[in-house]
């Protein structure tokens, strides 16, 4: 039996993806959950095989919960599921050492036939997610500058952002200027958009 963890914000989504998986005479749901901050701590109680999370949850987004998954329990390989809107989460995806990335509206199918072969060692990545990655391209912005228009995506002041990135208020300025520049913004809300968009935030 494969032992599945999944992680999925919206409640039908998740519903319907145990459901399916319960399906399965090979697979196994032994947790699932809504938050990215609650993955590493389940996982390391269930011991999943494969744990499916979805990029975007509260807590802990998707590939931030893969990445600590990876040095906590680097025997439980991860599949992400995604929209075809952020290719540049693809890039991150392979750094964090994730095995499947798929989008939410491929095929049944293609998420079990996905979650075997992830199980058996092999890497599981949509073709149309490869091509639109390629395209967008890696990331412009330093760790520093996404760091700071990440924070600056919470709507906070950039008194706020100095202070909890323990920066000078002109230091962040110069990070933002940086980021909107670099992203060919028109200010720092277009800036946050376009870095979304493209997966780079």
């Amino acid at each position: 039996m494969i032992r599945v963890l999944i992680a999925e914000d919206m409640h039908m989504i998740r519903g319907a993806l145990v459901a399916l998986l319960t399906l399965e005479d090979d697979m196994e749901v032994v947790a699932e959950l809504e938050r990215g901050d609650e993955v590493v701590a389940t996982a390391l109680r269930v011991r999943p095989d494969v744990a499916v999370l979805d990029i975007d949850m509260p807590g802990l987004d998707g590939l931030t919960a893969a990445e600590h998954l990876y040095d906590e329990l680097p025997g439980c390989r991860t599949l992400v599921l995604t929209g075809l809107s952020q290719p540049g989460n693809l890039l991150r995806a392979l750094k964090v050492h994730v095995q499947g990335f798929i989008v939410k509206d491929a095929p049944a199918r293609d998420l079990t036939d996905g979650i075997r072969r992830i199980a058996r060692g092999e890497r599981v990545i949509d073709p149309d997610l490869v091509a639109a990655a390629l395209e967008t391209g890696s990331s412009p912005l330093t760790a520093r500058e996404t760091e700071v228009l990440r924070v600056a995506a919470t709507g906070v002041p950039v008194t706020q952002i100095a202070t909890e990135l323990s920066l000078s208020q002109a230091t962040v300025r110069n990070y933002l200027s940086n980021a909107i520049s670099k992203v060919g913004a028109r200010n720092r809300i277009d800036a946050i958009r376009i870095s979304r968009d493209a997966g780079w935030l």
